[in-house]
Parts: structure tokens; C-alpha cells; sequence
């Protein structure tokens, strides 16, 4: 009664998982993946549950541990890291909230560096071009470490806008982590001791690691806006270069060495 339906052709299923294995449809995954994060960052804030809704009854390692899988997690999702550093530093005291929390960004980053090299390398790489998208490029893939270790120790580069720049060059996995668990030391100790002492904001801790917090966020701004207003007199007319990279270039070069002849 019924003819039965024709099998599809044989090449119709390869194609089509060649469309949704293509480097444009693992671009749109990824960026529909990071507007889904933050829109859960904006409606579930879970920054405020990591310091108002953390269970009394956990402490310890444990507790220090599960708070680093959940800061990663929430650094993934673009909550901003100085809020977490301080509920580390509030949660834990200034030791054992440095460990969660450094543990915390390398876990983040290393998220963030899998989801832009598996989804959006592909599609994003053949549009480096120009000449400051190259320099940033050949910094991070040749100079992977001094490059990362230069932008996390400036506190003016974004840390999500780090992680996926890495991700889109050929800088490896070792150095990039490497890089970011050191570079981000200085600044989240900053941070974490400031939240331990929240309570006592006239101690000296506090106000040493708020000095520091904002001693180290002017001098980085300065030397970028050195290095990019260098840069940017050197560039070509016709030159569009992305503000992201050639802050990344401007920064990574502050750890080049200085050639010998020159001093």
C-alpha cells in the first residue's frame, strides 16, 4: 500500500557533517556558547554564590578545591576575576584563597584556550592579516611564554580577550598555562590579601595590597599607551589594526631583550 521511502544518498549525511564540522559552524558554536555564558553571569550572578551562598559547613581542602572548580568555571563565563580573587581572599584568608584562586585561573584559561583552539581556530586564523595582527600572531606563537607571562602581568589586557588571542595562534598548551598561573600571581595575591582583610580596611596588609593594586594598574596603562602610541606612529595609513592585538603586541614586547650596543 505504502512504497517504501528511499534511503538518502550516501554522500548527503558526509556533507552534512562536513557543513557542521566546518571551521564557520564551530566559530558560531563557540560564539554561541560564550552569549549563553554571559547571559547566565548577568541573570544567576553566581559570583554572589561563591561568597554569600558557600556552605558553612565546608572548609578545608576540600572546600578550597571544589571553590577552584567553581572559580574556573565562573572565569569561563567572563565573571570578572578581582570579585572572586577578593571572596577568596574573604572565604579562605590570603594562603590557602591565593591557591584556589590561581588554581581557579589556570583552570579558566585552560577552558577558554580548549573552546577558542577546538571551535574557533579554524575559521579565525585566515583572517590574521596586516601588519600588527601578524606581530601579535608571530609574538604568541614564537614567544609563547615571555609573550603570555607580559600580557597576565599587565593588568590592563582582559583575561578572556588573552585567552582566546592565544588560542587563535599556534602558542602550545605547556607555556600558555605555565604562563598564566605565574603572571597572575602578583595580582590576585593583590587581591586576595585585600579581601582577607576586608574587615580591617586600615591595616596595613590592606592597604599595601591596595597600593599595589593600584600602582600596578597605572604603570600598565602607561606602558601601553607608550608602547601603542609607538607602535601606532610606525604603522602604515592604510594599516586597520585591531586595538586587541596591537595591545597584545605592544605588551609582549616589553619583555623582549634589549640588544647589546644599544644601552
Amino acid at each position: 500500500m505504502f512504497e517504501p521511502v528511499p534511503p538518502p544518498p550516501a554522500g548527503l549525511a558526509l556533507r552534512c557533517s562536513r557543513v557542521l564540522m566546518s571551521p564557520w559552524a564551530r566559530l558560531s558554536l563557540l560564539v554561541v556558547l560564550l552569549v549563553c555564558a554571559a547571559v547566565a553571569v548577568v541573570l544567576f550572578e553566581p559570583q554572589r554564590l561563591l561568597a554569600d551562598g558557600w556552605p558553612a559547613r565546608m572548609d578545608g581542602a576540600g572546600a578550597v578545591l571544589l571553590f577552584g572548580l567553581a572559580y574556573g568555571l565562573c572565569t569561563a563565563a567572563f565573571v570578572p576575576r578581582p570579585l572572586l580573587n577578593l571572596a577568596a581572599g574573604a572565604l579562605f584568608g590570603a594562603q590557602a584563597g591565593l591557591a584556589g584562586a590561581v588554581g581557579g585561573t589556570v583552570l579558566g584559561a585552560g577552558i577558554a584556550f580548549t573552546l577558542g583552539r577546538l571551535l574557533g581556530q579554524d575559521a579565525l586564523r585566515p583572517l590574521v592579516r596586516g601588519r600588527m595582527l601578524k606581530a601579535a600572531d608571530g609574538q604568541l606563537s614564537r614567544h609563547g611564554f615571555r609573550s603570555m607571562l607580559a600580557l597576565r602581568l599587565f593588568p590592563g589586557v582582559p583575561f578572556a580577550a588573552a585567552n582566546y588571542c592565544a588560542a587563535v595562534s599556534r602558542m602550545g598548551y605547556p607555556p600558555f598555562l605555565l604562563a598564566t598561573g605565574l603572571g597572575s600571581i602578583p595580582n590576585t595575591a593583590a587581591y586576595v590579601i585585600a579581601g582577607s582583610q576586608a574587615a580591617s580596611p586600615t591595616s596595613p596588609a590592606f592597604l599595601i595590597a591596595m597600593g599595589f593594586i593600584v600602582l600596578t594598574g597605572a604603570s600598565g596603562a602607561v606602558v601601553a599607551w607608550c608602547k601603542r602610541h609607538r607602535l601606532g606612529g610606525r604603522q602604515r595609513p592604510e594599516t586597520v589594526a585591531d586595538p586587541l592585538a596591537l595591545e597584545a603586541a605592544a605588551l609582549s614586547s616589553a619583555l623582549e631583550p634589549v640588544p647589546a650596543g644599544r644601552g
